[in-house]
């Protein structure tokens, strides 16, 4: 049986969260919750959470209806992927599933995502990784967490028959059907659902900014297929080495 880890970065109470192992369950596989004990957004790849002596405290939680091991940790989302390749709760996971995120996750933003980092710690470390996301927008009346729980379901067995190192990151629009909408193939907007940008300087400080994006976007991008209201996914990939610039080589 595939061994599944659930984590995120929004915290181990979110209902994304639970959604997203509820289906994993469904489906039959072995599956182990450990997530941040706090908010984690933002934090992309890091392993931060470790104490000064390397320990990394962790404390087991019960979730209702999910009848599987939860552990809340006090580390950001990479860092649990990481000591999950390692054994730290069970069996090293064949696939790790992170979200469902609260807010979108699109264009080249994703390399600051808490939840996009965990899926490329485990691509990196000898699994699969998938990451989740709802284009929730900055104040939803609903969302749809079980639209983008199913959404990911469709996916999980290909995933897991894909070579380990696989990363894949899927957008869900935030609609009731949502998880039953076809899978649109999509690359990487410039940006990610705002742009960040330094607009004041003072003395000692930076102010920044976010603003809405501005202009066309790219139609086969993940930002303008999620905004027609398409499932976005993306195949990605974490570090790796290219050629250097010509006149840069090295012996």
């Amino acid at each position: 049986m595939s061994a599944l880890l659930v984590t995120n970065d929004d915290g181990i109470d979110s209902p994304g969260l639970h959604a997203l192992a509820a289906v994993a369950i469904e489906e039959g596989l072995e599956v182990v919750i450990a997530a941040p004990s706090t908010q984690s957004s933002g934090s992309s790849a890091s392993i931060t959470g470790a104490e000064a002596d390397g320990r990394i405290h962790m404390e087991p939680r019960t979730i209702a209806g999910l009848e599987i091991p939860c552990f809340a940790v006090r580390a950001a989302p990479a860092l649990i992927a990481l000591i999950a390749s390692h054994g730290a709760f069970g069996s090293a996971p064949d696939l790790v599933l992170s979200g469902v995120n609260r807010g979108a996750n699109i264009g080249r933003a994703i390399l600051h995502s808490g939840t996009v980092g965990a899926a490329l710690t485990a691509g990196a470390n000898g699994a699969r990784g998938l990451a989740v996301s709802l284009d929730v927008g900055m104040d939803p009346d609903t969302c749809h967490w079980t639209a983008a729980a199913e959404a990911a379901r469709v996916l999980l067995r290909g995933v897991l028959d894909a070579p380990p190192g696989t990363v894949l990151n899927l957008n869900v629009p935030n609609a009731a059907d949502a998880g039953s909408r076809p899978l649109r193939a999509a690359t990487l907007a410039p940006f990610g659902i705002v742009q960040t940008t330094a607009a004041e300087h003072g003395e000692g400080e930076v102010r920044l900014t976010v603003a809405d994006l501005t202009g066309e976007q790219d139609p086969r991008s993940d930002a303008a297929l999620l905004v027609a209201g398409h499932p976005t996914l993306t195949s990605i990939t974490g570090i790796g080495e290219t050629a250097p610039p010509a006149g840069l080589s090295a012996e």
